[in-house]
């Protein structure tokens, strides 16, 4: 689609969910009657910048059907975030919306190389959790086989992967290292499988642990973007280029705001990523404020796309770390981390608050297994050039410890990568 005929479609599209939002959900009435905005004012794109923002805790103070915008026997299917952090998430989801998702999420595997000739070994969650059922939806639109398999049980991941000859992966980035893991020492060569290419998503993942997967596999290893909140996985997708993640900017319509004032950014300033549901029906959303850190592209793709792109995530605003001044993503630590060689692609990083009230870094960093059972100066070698790697690359001082392999709990689900006690 040509851009002003998609921003001609765009405006369209706000203009109508404006008018359904005020008319149907008590709580977006009154959002806009308080921030001064009818829908009938809305007359350019630029006018979504009036609109209120929705935040998670929005989401969860209007829990379960206060977002809800259509009559309830529309609703065919729902899905929810775990609610770990309070009260859970939902998403309501009318029939249209089911196959918008499913032509998002086509798009998505599409643009990763499958066909209806791919065997899709799909290992993201079934059930509540929007992974699973998405990538099932996206493939089975595109005509491919499909194993359900959802998470965990890897034994059988890997046993599956042979016997059917798998030809693409659909999991966390995470569960992928994992699997690897678990291949090596069942004397499983990943390598000689026709498992050639895989989406990954769900957590923020660098450049250096997409090389480690690719080199695991032999696979060519793809970034998507999606949330609960909006519709699931499918939102952004990477193309052959893998240079940014194309928006479904037609279904989602996307902003970057400066995170502490709200304030519109410009392309390729970095900051909040926004999204407004133009087209759905169950649970829409204005300007929902995702908390993940990005910045938008403009530029057409090589791929001959013209959508906006979005840069892999440098993290969230929730989950960065801010050690004694500096401000810190995980998302950083791993990118450095993973470009050493002699350790695992495993980590975990401890934030304590000391005797003296300074806060201090502990990284616990697995020891490939050849490795470990080096001598001592060899190991205080490798301990070094890490904390010199950290120093050099983010500026901060923290004290590596160098640990087992297989000691670091590995997740079939989202990798955690965070203890903070200066929380408890």
């Amino acid at each position: 689609m040509e851009i002003q005929a998609r921003q001609k479609l765009q405006l369209a599209s706000l203009k109508n969910l404006a008018e359904i939002l005020y008319s149907h959900v008590p709580f977006y009435r009154k959002k806009m009657d308080e921030a001064g905005i009818q829908p009938g004012n809305i007359n350019a794109l630029s006018d979504i910048q009036k609109l209120p923002f929705t935040t998670k805790d929005d989401l969860r103070d209007n829990y379960p059907h206060g977002l809800r915008a259509c009559p309830a026997d529309r609703i065919i299917e729902v899905h929810m975030s775990s609610g770990t952090t309070g009260k859970p998430i939902v998403d309501e989801y009318t029939n249209k919306d089911i196959e918008i998702w499913k032509e998002s999420m086509a798009r998505t595997l599409a643009a990763a190389g499958c066909t209806k000739d791919d065997i899709v070994q799909n290992c993201y969650g079934y059930g509540l959790f929007t992974g699973g059922l998405g990538a099932h939806y996206g493939a089975l639109t595109i005509g491919a086989q499909v194993l359900p398999m959802s998470s965990g049980n890897t034994d059988r991941q890997l046993m599956v992967m042979q016997d059917f000859g798998s030809t693409m992966l659909a999991c966390t980035p995470s569960y992928a290292l994992y699997m690897a893991e678990e291949a090596a020492e069942a004397g499983v060569d990943l390598r000689a499988l026709p498992l050639h290419k895989g989406c990954f998503g769900a957590e923020p993942w660098s450049e250096n642990m997409r090389k480690e997967i690719e080199a695991r596999y032999h696979m060519k290893a793809y970034d998507i973007y999606g949330l609960t909140e909006i519709i699931g996985p499918g939102v952004a997708f990477e193309c052959e280029a893998q240079n940014g993640l194309h928006v479904n900017e037609d279904l989602f319509y996307p902003e970057v705001i400066d995170p502490d004032t709200g304030n519109p950014l410009p392309y390729g300033e970095r900051g909040e990523l926004v999204f407004t549901t133009l087209t759905k029906e169950g649970t829409p959303l204005l300007r929902y404020r995702t908390r993940d850190i990005t910045y938008l592209m403009p530029e057409p793709c090589t791929c001959g796309r013209t959508t906006v792109r979005m840069h892999r995530l440098f993290g969230r605003t929730d989950d960065m770390l801010i050690i004694r001044g500096v401000n810190i993503f995980p998302s950083q630590i791993e990118h450095a981390l993973i470009g050493i060689e002699g350790i695992e692609p495993q980590y975990l990083i401890v934030v304590n608050r000391g005797d003296d009230y300074l806060d201090e870094i502990e990284l616990q960093v697995e020891v490939k297994k050849e490795l470990f059972s080096d001598e001592v100066r060899n190991l205080e070698k490798l301990r070094n050039r890490i904390e010199n790697v950290m120093k050099s690359k983010l500026q901060i001082v923290l004290k590596v410890k160098l640990v087992e392999p297989k000691t670091i709990e590995r997740s079939i689900g989202k990798a955690k990568r965070v203890i903070d006690n200066r929380r408890i």
